[in-house]
């Protein structure tokens, strides 16, 4: 019996294999746990093993290589078309390991522990903030049903907060009050929390070589940088900067029929995360445009000139994300635009 390809359909405890031949005949089928299965592919010779890129397959991919199998991640999305029939685990593992073997197929990296350390320490944080909105919510809710009016913004909610809490006058009641004071008090936590992140983040993003050179562009900082090494790492899965940007999102969709061309708003596929980083950062870059060099500036403000805010801060999104492949890819350190007049000049 020999064995080409593999696929594993992965569960938190039991996971199925379906094992096809060279011919792509289903030759094993078997159902493991995770030592059973790491035990069973410790002594085969196969050409190559597909999962996807689901909870626990990151370890399970490095527990695999060391093996010496090579072993590659897919995002889900791309397997379900191979599936032939209803569902269940083996058909599931059975469209893995066709979908594997594809030669246009795409893969997901298999991420160090130091990549998933700081995508987990990003996903922590990022729960956290959202946490703290809903706190601050809630106190400007609870405060608007006495007549209260908060400003929005974290900042007027935290310097309003204190002086209500200490008004004798504003009616509030006593149980009210020491409600206010618990979420005051869980506010702050969360901001401690908050902080301690940024920090942890700020440091790794100075130790990182690569994190280095990705602050230089505009836009982009100690959190950006390090969401985007823990991601991708050295960008190396995607041919060119628009294949990257077209992962997160950030190029229009496209519904094509007949000849005629239909392209509708960005396909905000792939990381949210990331894509979010890269929208609040051009929005950062847009409000200080006259600071840019003079190529960015002059770029976004022929852009905007044309087009609403929104849609100049999603192409600067995309541009920055062309630029951040570049920057990892080749490892080089980022170079401002130049004015058109100024590359005209030099080349004469």
């Amino acid at each position: 019996m020999e064995i080409d390809i593999i696929g594993i359909d992965l569960g938190k405890t039991v996971f199925h294999l379906v094992g096809l031949n060279a011919r792509g005949e289903v030759v094993v089928r078997r159902k493991f746990s995770r030592t059973q299965l790491l035990r069973f592919t410790a002594n085969l010779c196969v050409r190559l093993i597909g999962m996807e890129a689901c909870g626990g397959s990151h370890f399970l991919g490095r527990s695999l290589g060391k093996q010496g199998h090579e072993v590659r991640l897919m995002p889900a999305q791309y397997v379900k078309p191979y599936v032939k029939t209803n569902k269940n685990d083996y058909i599931d593992a059975e469209a893995i390991a066709e979908a594997v073997g594809r030669p246009q197929m795409r893969f997901v990296p298999i991420k160090s522990d130091e990549q998933l350390d700081m995508q987990s320490l990003h996903r922590v944080r990022d729960r956290w903030v959202a946490r703290r909105t809903s706190v601050i919510n809630q106190i400007r809710g609870l405060l608007l049903e006495r007549g209260i009016t908060i400003r929005k913004g974290r900042r007027h909610a935290e310097a309003s907060l204190p002086g209500t809490l200490e008004d004798p006058d504003n009616g509030l009641s006593g149980p009210l009050r020491m409600l206010l004071a618990q979420l005051q008090s869980e506010l702050r936590q969360l901001q401690s929390q908050i902080d301690e992140a940024d920090a942890l983040i700020a440091k790794a993003a100075s130790e990182h070589e690569a994190c280095r050179r990705l602050m230089a562009i505009p836009g982009v900082g100690p959190l950006t940088a390090t969401a985007v090494v823990a991601s991708i790492g050295s960008g190396a899965e995607f041919r060119k900067g628009r294949s990257f940007a077209a992962g997160l999102g950030l190029v229009p969709e496209q519904h094509s029929t007949g000849g005629k061309q239909k392209l509708l708003g960005i396909s905000k596929r792939g990381n949210s995360y990331l894509r979010r980083l890269l929208v609040h950062g051009a929005r950062a870059v847009l409000q200080c445009r006259e600071k840019q060099s003079p190529g960015l500036s002059a770029w976004l403000g022929q852009l905007a000139s044309r087009a609403h805010t929104n849609i100049v801060a999603v192409a600067l999104a995309n541009k920055m994300a062309r630029i951040v492949w570049a920057v990892l890819s080749k490892g080089e350190a980022y170079r401002p635009p130049l004015l058109a007049a100024s590359v005209n000049a030099t080349a004469c």
